[in-house]
């Protein structure tokens, strides 16, 4: 038996997926650039797809163009914003819960003389509003905030943050990273009043190394890649034809069932939750269920008991969580989102993230949270000794 529950991290592709995909690899294999038949059935494809993602986003067509995914689409976005804007000061604000693709760049940006403000947390993992007026400022020209926290699953209010931001000044760029929230909560970016968005198609059943980016056709950004001027110049290189295929389909499915997806999704966390609370005592579960919360994602703290080594346990009976972000988990140092939201160091280690999606059962949860009982009791007793 395999039940994989780390779907934050990745999700496996629908059939329906790796046969568009394979369309491309054995029929559609013409370069979208090329100007005979072959490219051109391609090309007309790509823009079918860009038109379905900006269906889906809500937004025009020409506002989505195709990145390798979300690392990708946050640095273009981050470094095309800053680099445009630098002339009208050098401030630019995230918080401390982002993905590492924008906390490291962050970072960077900072050694460069970029003043970076990082917004605190609640124990809720959500951030102050009240800090974000006071730390905006005249020399402020970005504030990238992530939608839908990758560990915690925290929904920030990014309507709210856009009314701040945008109120204090139009100029100032606002960046959201949507991996997470991208098929997860409903949403329309142009309801945000944001600037740019990123998504990453593996998150939503489809394919690794694609993901897209929203730029709003009201903004400049500069391009990170150089080269023969596809996507709008602002990202050179051959299009990644099987991968946009593929996020195509995945895109296609979402529209079709994401209500029937969110709904399944969230029962299937209701179920998870009260059965983890009855189940195992001196369980800690870090988030809530409620309109705060992305449906996908329950973040729990197994005190006593290191989370590598629980993984490892469930993984011997085909289990498969996570210990928190995939781009993180080799990384020996503590989880940077559960320290801003304020668990103590000795707890942090023993967190474990599990993240749904439509394809878990309920039959899968029972055994999960069995099998999580069974070595939760039986390693407590080995440390004991």
């Amino acid at each position: 038996m395999e039940i994989y529950l780390d779907n934050a991290a990745t999700t496996k592709p629908e059939k329906e997926v790796v046969n568009a995909m394979m369309k491309a690899l054995n029929e559609m294999y013409g370069n979208p650039s090329s100007l005979h038949s072959k490219g051109l059935e391609v090309e007309k494809e790509i823009k079918k797809i860009r038109r379905l993602l900006a269906r889906a986003l809500g937004c025009d067509e020409k506002e989505i163009i195709f990145t390798s995914g979300g690392t990708e689409s946050n640095n273009l976005a981050i470094r095309g914003l800053i680099e445009r804007n630098k002339r009208q000061g050098n401030h630019i604000i995230t918080s401390k819960i982002e993905h590492k693709s924008i906390l490291n760049l962050y970072q960077k940006l900072e050694k460069e003389g970029y003043k970076t403000t990082y917004l605190d947390v609640d124990e809720g993992g959500f951030i102050s509003l009240e800090q974000l007026k006071e730390v905006i400022s005249e020399d402020t020209i970005l504030v990238s905030i992530i939608h839908v926290n990758n560990e915690v699953g925290s929904i920030q209010d990014i309507k709210e943050i856009s009314k701040i931001v945008k109120g204090y000044n139009p100029q100032i760029s606002i960046h959201v990273d949507g991996v997470q929230s991208f098929g997860k909560i409903k949403y329309h970016v142009k309801d945000l009043n944001i600037d740019t968005l990123a998504i990453s198609g593996h998150k939503v059943n489809g394919p690794k190394g694609i993901g897209a980016l929203y730029i709003n056709k009201n903004i400049k950004i500069n391009p990170l890649l150089i080269g023969g001027g596809q996507e709008g110049s602002l990202r050179g290189g051959t299009e990644n034809v099987p991968g946009i295929f593929g996020l195509g389909e995945a895109t296609r499915l979402l529209i079709e069932n994401q209500d029937i997806y969110i709904e399944k999704i969230y029962n299937l966390k209701k179920y998870l939750m009260d059965l983890l609370e009855k189940e195992i005592k001196g369980i800690q579960i870090n988030n809530k269920l409620n309109d705060n919360y992305a449906p996908h994602i329950v973040s729990i703290l197994l005190p006593g008991i290191k989370s590598e080594i629980m993984l490892h346990s469930l993984a011997s009976d085909g289990i498969y969580v996570s210990s928190g972000s995939a781009c993180s988990s080799k990384d020996r140092k503590l989880n940077h989102v559960l320290q801003a939201m304020g668990i103590k160091d000795e707890y942090i280690d023993s967190a474990i993230r599990i993240s749904l999606n439509h394809r878990n059962t309920m039959e899968e949860i029972d055994y999960f949270v069995k099998k999580l009982k069974e070595h939760y009791i039986t390693l407590k007793r080995i440390i004991r000794r």
